[in-house]
């Protein structure tokens, strides 16, 4: 994972002999990320014991000043997957099945078409470094795909996939095949979790072009963070869902 917790420490000592104790400078310092931007939301913060060698400090030092930022909203903790920065819209878990949209369309019996419109190796933007673990400036794979079905442009994907674990994907025909089914196959990596948010928005520029909608069109656009079974970050999407040709169903179980 990149050392953004070590830039903070690098950048703003911990001062020892303050009157404000420990935790309170920790709690401040990571706010301070998270209200910047610099820690966008979903990100994922470094383990316990990473953070805390980081900084210096014990883990119940580090402990509390997470619980002031738990208590204040900005951060939440989730069992067995670590403590991510929040949203700040209303967020409900709900359990489904980490798959991609040509899986699904595959599985119902759909016929789509993919078109690739453009995938470049590029400096991943700020905000996805952080989201993906990566250092500033460091490259990943800039897809953008159309998916049409018989009745027209159902969804439009933008991928951000990390080339450091995935080398040569620039090269590989991604019009006819899974970007999931892709990475596990060929690249052997072992996609586990991933993280998905819904919401509402309007369709504006080249993506209301794209799926033949006027601007301001009601969309539904999709955001996920997916990870391989180690725990990293592998790849970040944005992606607009024509809300008149496609809806999205989850499958839930109580328990």
């Amino acid at each position: 994972m990149s050392d953004q917790l070590s830039v903070v420490a690098a950048n703003e000592p911990l001062d020892r002999d303050a009157p404000a104790p420990l935790h309170a400078q920790v709690s401040e310092q990571i706010r301070a990320k998270i209200l910047s931007a610099q820690w966008p939301p979903h990100y994922r913060l470094r383990s316990e014991p990473e953070l805390a060698a980081d900084l210096g400090i014990s883990r119940g030092t580090l402990r509390r000043a997470l619980s002031t930022l738990i208590r204040d909203g900005l951060l939440v903790q989730v069992r067995g997957r670590g403590t991510f920065v929040t949203s700040t819209a209303i967020e409900p878990s709900i359990a489904q099945k980490l798959t991609t949209l040509s899986e699904d369309f595959a599985r119902q019996g759909v016929s789509v078409t993919t078109q690739v419109v453009s995938h470049e190796v590029m400096a991943a933007p700020s905000p996805v470094a952080a989201l993906l673990d990566l250092h500033p400036g460091q490259l990943v794979l800039r897809l953008e795909r159309l998916r049409s079905s018989t009745v027209g442009p159902v969804a439009w994907l933008v991928n951000y996939v990390r080339i450091d674990l995935a080398p040569g994907l620039d090269r590989a025909d991604l019009a006819d095949r899974s970007l999931f089914g892709l990475l596990e196959n060929d690249y052997g990596l072992k996609i586990s979790t991933g993280r998905r948010t819904f919401t509402a928005t309007a369709a504006t520029g080249r993506i209301a072009a794209a799926l033949g909608v006027a601007e301001s069109f009601p969309l539904l656009y999709l955001e996920q963070i997916t990870y391989l079974a180690d725990g990293r970050p592998i790849e970040y999407s944005d992606v607009w869902i024509h809300s008149d040709r496609m809806r999205v169903t989850s499958l839930l179980s109580r328990r």
